[in-house]
């Protein structure tokens, strides 16, 4: 409905002609639903907004865009109201039309073109593979995974990946700590490393990599010690672990402490895969930062940023003039020792993205990224790449609450939780909703009680609640002999009245506009809130007037009505990743 009156709208503008029949009119004709019934069903401001462009007042055009409004049957009338605002009232026909196209549509309803086919990235989890994920990756996998269900739907052509960061420093940390933990198996007697990576997944690991090897990496721990610099609490944590990586290489050699870094890496590797299979967050691909060295991109963006001047040498390391292109500093892409740092991997990476013919690429990272827009974009822009196609949003931290407590975590001492125990917990259902029940940037706090609960305070229970309870309906008509005549519901919208219908069908025709505004604005949050107003009204009628009545063209009309709220509940928990029973 929305978009046929935004329609009506340019056709008025192209009537009056001049200024108003400019392609800029016309983007600036649009309608939103009013947010009080007493001031019609849309309104718009765009006589407010063209009348500088027209040389007229508000009001006045306001009056010769209604008059040059074509006739059309689902707008009942129109109002001018304040200083050029223009009120749509609808006939009881526009309702029932998209009441019929739900049925028609089923579960495409919704789904729009206001993507054109642009290409989109969006990656998104990303986590380092140096541990199982834990609550707070399991919010960026709902919010990345629904954000691009909902782009799908509205017509971006959307592709999901996840970057393994499985080179450098912290998978040597893995690896030497999988080392330490063989050892101990091994019968060896060593202090585990302050910076080490203490989680019993660790132990499972080191089982594995016993078992490939026997004791063949067995080494004496007076000789992993000898020389060691101290560690903390009375060193410094982060020299000894250097020192342990290099003891290890030394002793066990290159290649075998590559074979524990790739056992390691795979096991973890497998773990974040099914992870993430299991709460239904797939990706079409998994790339390797290795792969990116391998490639030669990194090295090809390098040279690209050389050739046009925008690197510099200083104290031995190599510069980027991040400075130049809108960043704080200048950032070091080749450190004195000669290794590339995380910032030229990641400058390069964004831009084989690009070169794969992405039009817009999304980053979901967590909030601790917030530095990383600017100093990317500036990458991107000093390689001849628009910086604005790159989009960062952050994820806030999770809390986790048990009967008003509030549940401790960190994750290097392996005090955190597993995003499984969580969803062993809650079930997925409740953990991709209330992952999602708040804004992205904005800290969520996750009541386990509340989401096991089966009461209309627990948002996942409350709206599937409703799509089970029009079942429960049908099977109800089915018992007493009785169908759903489609086409004689569909023909008889007109008598849906009372205003519990009208709050019905009000609340699910605006569910194409949610997901519009949710791809938007990237907030899937917009749309759990939708589901819950559509739950509600469902509810409210279902508690106020019997659906089963013996008029048959009244009850097939309500049927009609009910069974469109539940295709769009639907279709709304389907893109959330949400299941929607039948039965509660």
């Amino acid at each position: 409905m929305k978009q046929q009156l935004e329609q009506l709208l340019a056709r008025a503008l192209a009537t009056l002609g001049g200024a108003l029949a400019e392609p800029a009119a016309a983007e600036a004709a649009s309608v939103e639903r009013s947010r009080d019934a007493r001031h019609g069903d849309f309104a718009t401001n765009i006589a407010l907004r063209l009348a500088k462009a027209a040389g007229s007042k508000p009001r006045e055009l306001a009056q010769r865009i209604v008059a040059a409004l074509p006739p059309s049957p689902l707008v009942l009338r129109t109002e001018i109201a304040g200083a050029g605002f223009i009120n749509f009232y609808l006939s009881p026909a526009a309702y029932g039309e998209e009441l019929a196209q739900i049925h028609a549509r089923a579960g495409r309803y919704g789904h729009g073109t206001l993507g054109k086919g642009e290409r989109v990235l969006l990656e998104f989890v990303s986590a380092n593979p140096t541990g199982p994920l834990h609550v707070g990756h399991g919010r960026q996998a709902a919010y990345g995974a629904t954000l691009a269900n909902i782009l799908a739907a509205v017509g971006f052509d959307v592709a999901r990946e996840y970057y393994i960061n499985d080179a450098g420093r912290q998978v040597d940390i893995l690896a030497v700590s999988t080392w330490m933990r063989y050892l101990e198996a091994c019968g060896e007697r060593l202090p585990f490393p302050e910076n080490g990576y203490r989680g019993d997944y660790v132990r499972a690991i080191a089982a594995q990599l016993h078992s490939a090897e026997g004791e063949g990496l067995r080494r004496a721990a007076a000789n992993v010690l000898a020389g060691l610099p101290p560690d903390a609490p009375a060193g410094d944590k982060e020299a000894y672990i250097d020192a342990l990586i290099a003891r290890a290489r030394e002793l066990i050699g290159a290649e075998a402490f590559g074979r524990v870094l790739a056992l390691s890496l795979a096991q973890m590797l497998a773990d974040i895969r099914d992870d993430l299979e299991q709460f239904g967050v797939r990706f079409e691909r998994w790339y390797s930062e290795r792969e990116l060295e391998r490639s030669g991109a990194i090295d090809r963006a390098l040279t690209r940023l050389e050739r046009d001047g925008r690197l510099y040498r200083e104290q031995g390391a190599t510069w980027f003039r991040a400075t130049d292109f809108g960043d704080e500093k200048d950032r070091v892409v080749v450190r004195e020792n000669g290794q590339k740092t995380y910032f030229a991997s990641d400058i390069a990476y964004h831009l084989e993205k690009r070169e794969r013919g992405f039009e817009r690429l999304i980053d979901v990272l967590g909030a601790d990224h917030h530095g990383y827009v600017a100093r990317v974009r500036a990458g991107l822009t000093a390689m001849g790449e628009p910086g604005e196609s790159l989009e960062v949003n952050l994820i806030q931290f999770v809390s986790l609450f048990r009967g008003g407590e509030k549940i401790p975590m960190g994750k290097r001492e392996a005090q955190f939780v597993t995003l499984r125990q969580l969803r062993e917990e809650v079930g997925n259902d409740a953990c991709r909703l209330f992952y999602l029940m708040r804004s992205h940037d904005q800290p969520l706090d996750f009541d386990l009680e509340l989401a096991k609960s089966r009461t209309n305070e627990n948002p996942v229970y409350y709206i599937q609640y409703a799509h089970a309870r029009v079942a429960s309906v049908l099977k109800q008509l089915g018992a007493r002999g009785l169908a759903f005549e489609r086409a004689a519901g569909l023909a008889n919208t007109a008598l849906l009245t009372s205003p519990h219908e009208q709050a019905a069908l009000a609340c699910v025709t605006r569910f194409p506009e949610t997901l519009e505004q949710a791809a938007v604005n990237r907030a899937p949050h917009a749309l759990v809130h939708y589901l819950r107003e559509l739950a509600n009204a469902l509810h409210t009628y279902y508690n106020a007037e019997p659906f089963l009545v013996e008029d048959p063209a009244v009850r097939n009309a309500r049927l009609a009505l009910v069974i469109g709220v539940q295709q769009v509940l639907r279709n709304g928990l389907a893109l959330l990743g949400v299941s929607a029973p039948e039965s509660m």
